[in-house]
């Protein structure tokens, strides 16, 4: 840190502070987490190896994939893990770096599902020109964006963040390092850095939103002109979608678009959108979507027949 601390670790409070509960909830979340892992990484393993699933809306769908792997894996095997401790500790540096992967991760998913959005505007409302439109190219540079608006959206938070001194105390609020806890620790005004968190953080999501609902009522007035089969297929791929934006967005709006404050339906809110919807994005579209369950079942038909 470049300003003097008298902070080097941090206490988190945690989510609850019985701990029966907090034991009951290491046996809930760690096999959500472990499903998280394996449905998305299934996901992954499956586009990259069918070659039924070349289009570019798979190809999105195995990188929404995996971020939602590495976003949930800044968080959650701590937060799991912090369960069955009965102090919970994280140093200020690592409080730092698990802040800038959550915000990376978190920024590069919203871009990811704006790039989906597009991908399916683009498949509906120009069906002719759509191999011609979402080259392979167009495909690597829409991801790399996203990776790289992420990147810099978190560095600006850290930037701000690196720059408060922290001289006591030193408990966090939250079962993970978050920037408005954080700053709440901050023997300064914060005021300030707080607008520009919520103009980076608030807006991006928010504006965001904003379009991809915009993108879908487009979309869904374009789908008045296609027959009964096309527009069943559209709607199954587009409800996928609008699902998993609405779990994404929705809990992250309500936590960034207002005033901060330390309600416990504040961390259960946050738990959802970091515990949960990763684990459910697996399941949503595969159970809305025919040719990845086909291509799933291959896949496992393939090993079995491999390990007989």
């Amino acid at each position: 840190m470049a300003i003097t601390n008298n902070v080097t670790e941090l206490i988190i409070v945690g989510l609850f502070q019985d701990p029966e509960v907090q034991r009951a909830c290491f046996v809930v979340f760690l096999p959500v987490y472990l499903a998280t892992v394996v449905g998305n990484g299934l996901i992954v393993l499956t586009v990259n190896v069918s070659k039924s699933l070349r289009s570019p809306m798979y190809f999105f769908l195995s990188y929404l994939s995996l971020v939602e792997i590495t976003y949930s894996s800044t968080v959650v095997p701590k937060f799991i893990t912090d369960l069955l401790a009965k102090i919970k500790t994280i140093s200020l540096e690592g409080c730092v770096a698990q802040i800038f992967f959550f915000h990376f991760f978190g920024v590069t998913e919203i871009l990811l599902l704006v790039v989906m959005a597009y991908d399916r505007y683009v498949a509906i409302c120009k069906p002719l020109q759509y191999m011609n439109i979402m080259s392979r190219q167009l495909c690597h540079v829409l991801v790399a964006g996203s990776w790289l608006g992420g990147f810099f959206h978190s560095i600006i938070q850290i930037l701000i963040t690196v720059q408060l001194p922290f001289c006591g105390p030193n408990v966090i609020d939250h079962y993970f390092c978050d920037l408005q806890p954080l700053f709440k620790l901050a023997c300064t005004d914060t005021f300030v850095e707080g607008v520009i968190v919520l103009a980076n953080s608030g807006l991006i999501a928010l504006c965001s939103f904003l379009i991809l609902v915009s993108s879908y009522i487009i979309i869904l007035v374009n789908l008045r002109n296609h027959s009964a089969e096309g527009r069943r297929k559209a709607l199954s791929t587009c409800a996928s979608h609008i699902t998993v934006v609405l779990l994404f967005f929705g809990p992250a709006i309500f936590l960034y678009m207002r005033p901060s404050s330390t309600f416990t339906e504040d961390k259960l809110v946050a738990v959802f959108y970091t515990v949960v919807t990763p684990m459910l994005n697996p399941i949503i579209y595969t159970l809305r979507n025919a040719e990845v369950k086909i291509a799933m079942r291959r896949l496992w038909g393939k090993k079995n027949l491999g390990m007989e």
